[in-house]
């Protein structure tokens, strides 16, 4: 399998995910879960990701679609469309999983995962606030907010740009 094929192969879709989840819980696999837009991946993104799969077997990342990007974020993003950024994410090796979705939230995608653990960026001061919280709670798990690496942010290179 060439390289390529073996990065495009760690995008899946919801039926693929629900069988990779399975086969985790199966052989008894710690699966850690995360989500975000990704809009222009950045060092913050970098260590926040590797942070992530170190707590954990199986790293799997629930990528706002463009759909769900727009609504969030406002026009003129995302950026970079929801393959690029799904294949970029997938590149990295502490990835084990991508998978889009199109809702505003994860809520139905951490119901389908069931994780073990759910980690989120710091700005999430109060973790109860962070949606999939009562589901990983409510089966054991735990949920993390990392802190941010300061100075790293989409917004803060989007700003730049625009200086240019």
């Amino acid at each position: 399998m060439n390289s390529l094929h073996c990065v495009k192969s760690k995008i899946v879709d919801l039926i693929e995910l629900e069988r990779v989840c399975y086969r985790a819980r199966f052989f008894k696999k710690k699966i850690v879960f995360t989500n975000g837009c990704f809009d222009i991946l950045h060092k913050g993104h970098i260590e926040y990701l590797h942070q992530a799969a170190d707590m954990g077997d199986i790293l799997i990342i629930g990528l706002n679609s463009d759909a769900s990007v727009s609504r969030l974020k406002g026009q003129g993003r995302p950026v970079q469309d929801q393959e690029t950024r799904a294949q970029i994410l997938a590149s990295l090796s502490c990835v084990n999983y991508v998978v889009l979705f199109d809702e505003d939230t994860p809520k139905n995608l951490i119901q389908l995962v069931q994780p073990d653990i759910l980690v989120k960026g710091g700005d999430y001061a109060d973790i109860e606030k962070i949606v999939g919280y009562d589901i990983v709670k409510q089966k054991g798990g735990e949920v993390i907010a990392l802190p941010f690496v300061e100075g790293h942010s989409t917004t803060q290179i989007l700003e730049k740009i625009k200086k240019l």
